[in-house]
């Protein structure tokens, strides 16, 4: 029997308010001179003004210094800069805000700030990444999971594709999870990233490698995404359902420490080459990533199904998998997330290139069926 590895070490702060811990939290990590990393257009928000506030007033004679340059869909600039910014001003730590793209980079960031000028595309090369600079992580999404995961998703200059940095100490030392600092996103972000989440969780769930306890975990994150992300759709206010689905979003990123599966490849290209969001992407290709994965292996889908609240325990098993794909189908279009990739300007002529990068991404390595390039042209001709 093989050996297997698992690990679930991210201290969480969770709760209405939790940001007022960062203070108290900040010194017993000891940053003085954080930097803070988030992208332009959350600086204007009252979220930010709420973190500045809190962090302002920390403590007499405590400096903090803002990088907000980062991407929708984060490059390679954004890490370097970061980096070069912690150094220029002598931070001793990281505060990543915001949603994935800033979490991405902020963690990205220490690795030049140890190695500056180091080419990323090596990243796998080095193998002694100990001793980066402490990092806080601070959603103010529910999507990506970022905060806990310990890799970031960065496009390289030399490439223009995503690259998976992947490495233990990449892992936050703090996490915080606010739902008041969730407010504020507008419902058609806060479909799309909740629509990531229950990707993840999907995609972690079904993916072949051995790990019960992800399983576990990502079957809850559907029950709990199923639950309370119409809620935060409909009325951005409601407390609960936003705090749930941060939670449920961090479930989802410590689930797919087993892997993912052929969506993300399917959407990976789709940042990368077209800017749409990821979460749109996953939530644009979902449906016909499950349909396909279901065609060669029936009853995949059957306790995802449960978890959605169906009762499918009983039925024949490619009934379960109708049953349960049909429900996501309407659980997204709720959402407004039922339009196509041409919707959003992806256009046929994009098709060679967006087959031969989710080809080459690692994602589909560990889908629970084999993915060709056939296959994938298929499957964007089927939501183009």
């Amino acid at each position: 029997m093989s050996l297997h590895a698992f690990s679930f070490p991210t201290p969480t702060v969770f709760g209405s308010g939790a940001i007022s811990e960062l203070p108290k939290r900040s010194q017993l990590l000891a940053l003085r001179r954080p930097l803070v990393v988030t992208d332009s257009g959350f600086v204007a928000t009252d979220a930010f003004r709420t973190f500045s506030e809190v962090l302002g007033t920390s403590a007499q004679g405590r400096d903090w210094f803002l990088y907000s340059g980062v991407h929708p869909n984060p490059i390679e600039q954004d890490v370097r800069e970061a980096a070069q910014f912690f150094c220029q001003n002598g931070c001793d730590g990281v505060i990543a805000l915001g949603g994935g793209s800033p979490l991405d980079v902020g963690k990205a960031a220490r690795l030049l700030v140890k190695r500056p000028g180091y080419d990323l595309t090596k990243f796998y090369e080095e193998r002694d990444w100990s001793g980066l600079a402490p990092c806080i992580a601070i959603p103010t999404t529910a999507g990506t999971g970022s905060e806990v995961g310990r890799s970031s998703v960065i496009t390289l200059e030399s490439t223009r594709r995503k690259a998976v940095l992947f490495h233990p100490e990449l892992l936050a030392k703090l996490v915080i999870l606010d739902p008041q600092l969730t407010v504020g996103l507008p419902p058609k972000l806060t479909a799309a990233t909740g629509a990531d989440a229950l990707t993840h969780c999907i995609e972690s769930y079904t993916c072949p490698q051995f790990h019960p306890m992800c399983d576990g975990i990502a079957l809850e994150g559907i029950r709990l995404i199923v639950e309370t992300l119409p809620r935060a759709y409909t009325h951005g206010g409601d407390l609960e359902a936003r705090g749930k689905m941060l939670v449920a979003a961090a479930m989802g990123a410590v689930a797919f420490q087993k892997d993912l599966g052929v969506v993300h490849s399917l959407a990976h290209p789709l940042s990368t080459l077209c800017g749409m969001h990821h979460g749109l992407a996953n939530a644009l290709c979902l449906v016909a990533g499950m349909k396909f994965c279901a065609q060669t292996q029936p009853g995949l889908y059957r306790r995802v199904g449960i978890a959605c609240g169906l009762d499918v325990m009983k039925c024949a098993a490619l009934e379960a998998d109708q049953r349960t794909i049909s429900f996501i189908a309407d659980f997204l279009a709720q959402l407004g997330l039922n339009t196509r990739l041409r919707d959003h300007g992806v256009k046929p002529d994009q098709l060679d290139a967006l087959v031969a990068q989710a080809v080459d991404d690692p994602c589909h390595k560990t889908n629970v069926v084999p993915v060709t390039a056939g296959d994938f042209l298929n499957l964007y001709l089927e939501v183009l």
